[in-house]
This record gives structure tokens, C-alpha cells and sequence, in this order.
């Protein structure tokens, strides 16, 4: 039985948007749904391990068949990803979607949680800026007045004058090493 993509439109209306053998034959191969979307097929058995794309039917002689549908499908994971959706996000959301719910709220709520985030991590990046400003001005008064032949120790004289600096998490961290660092700042300081 084919699989159903109830987020996509019919297989009538997505062979008139395609052209070329697949929309004539009415699937796609790995290769070119691979390459109608702009990713690898390794991406595309990625998504259905994930299970953010259904795993197609298979032809007689083995080979995945994807249906039209499939194009939308991928299509929107990649642009859910592109703006923050991570992927366990979109498997619970497409889940939903397949058993015939509209999480329509709760993919409006992550955006919004997500917007969020971005917009705490744009203050954090500011305060590094003007953290990091200051302490060029310093190390270039400090390397004007080191006389030559002797080292400045720009570094060693960072974590000397700031030695709160040096249990911060910097903000340019991604996310999930920031995650990870702070849980390990968490238990070491409950050790204690």
C-alpha cells in the first residue's frame, strides 16, 4: 500500500507543478528526489530513519520508489530545519500530522520559543562584543607599552584581570556544547 503524505498535495496536482520522467511515471527515484530538493540520498535515508519521511514502497527489483508527495515532504523539513526546527522536533509534529492532527499551535509555540532563545543569545553576543572591544583596547595599550624582546602574555594577563572570565561560558558556543558545558559546571559546583 503507498504511502501517505496528508501535509502534501495530491499526486494530480504535483505531476502538473513537475515535469521530466518522474512526474510521468509518477514517483521519483533516491537520485532525483535527491536532486529536485538540493540534498543527498543519504540525507533522504537520514529523514526516513528519523522518520521524518515515510520509507517509500520498493519497486520489484528492491529499488526505493518515492511518491510525488514526497518532493513537498522533504521540502518543508528543509526549510523547518533552516529556521530552527531540530529533528526530533519535526518527527513528533509530522507524527501528529500523520495520525491526522493539525499541531498547528504547538509548531507556532516552538517558533516562538525558539525566537526566544535567538533573542537571548543576540544580547549574549552583544555583551561578548563589548567585552571583547575592551579587552582589545587594553592589549593594545599593553602591547604599546611592552618593550621589545618581551612577551605581553595578552592571555595570561586576560584570566589575571577577569578570573570570573574563565568559569563563563561563551556564547559562541553551539547550542548543545553550551548545554553540555553547564551541566558539567552544575555538578562539579554540587560536589563541592
Amino acid at each position: 500500500m503507498p504511502h501517505k503524505f496528508p501535509d502534501s498535495e495530491t499526486s494530480a496536482q504535483e505531476k502538473n507543478k513537475h515535469d521530466g520522467k518522474a512526474a510521468t511515471r509518477g514517483f521519483y527515484s533516491p537520485a532525483e528526489l535527491a536532486r529536485a530538493v538540493g540534498v543527498s540520498t543519504d540525507a533522504l535515508r537520514y529523514y526516513e530513519r528519523q522518520r521524518l519521511l515515510p520509507a517509500p514502497p520498493r519497486a520489484v527489483n528492491g529499488y526505493r520508489r518515492y511518491p510525488l508527495e514526497a518532493l513537498t515532504r522533504v521540502r518543508v523539513i528543509r526549510s523547518a530545519l533552516a529556521v530552527g526546527f531540530s529533528v526530533d522536533e519535526l518527527a513528533r509534529i509530522f507524527r501528529a500530522r500523520d495520525r491526522g492532527l493539525y499541531p498547528c499551535q504547538q509548531v507556532r509555540q516552538l517558533a516562538t520559543n525558539k525566537l526566544k532563545a535567538v533573542e537571548g543569545r543576540i544580547r549574549e553576543l552583544q555583551q561578548l562584543r563589548g567585552a571583547l572591544s575592551t579587552t582589545l583596547a587594553s592589549w593594545d595599550r599593553q602591547l604599546a607599552t611592552t618593550p621589545p624582546g618581551t612577551p605581553p602574555r595578552l592571555l595570561y594577563n586576560l584570566a589575571n584581570a577577569e578570573p570570573s572570565a574563565a568559569r563563563q561560558i561563551s556564547p559562541l558556543l553551539a547550542p548543545a556544547l553550551r548545554r553540555k558545558f553547564t551541566q558539567r559546571t552544575k555538578k562539579s559546583s554540587q560536589q563541592l
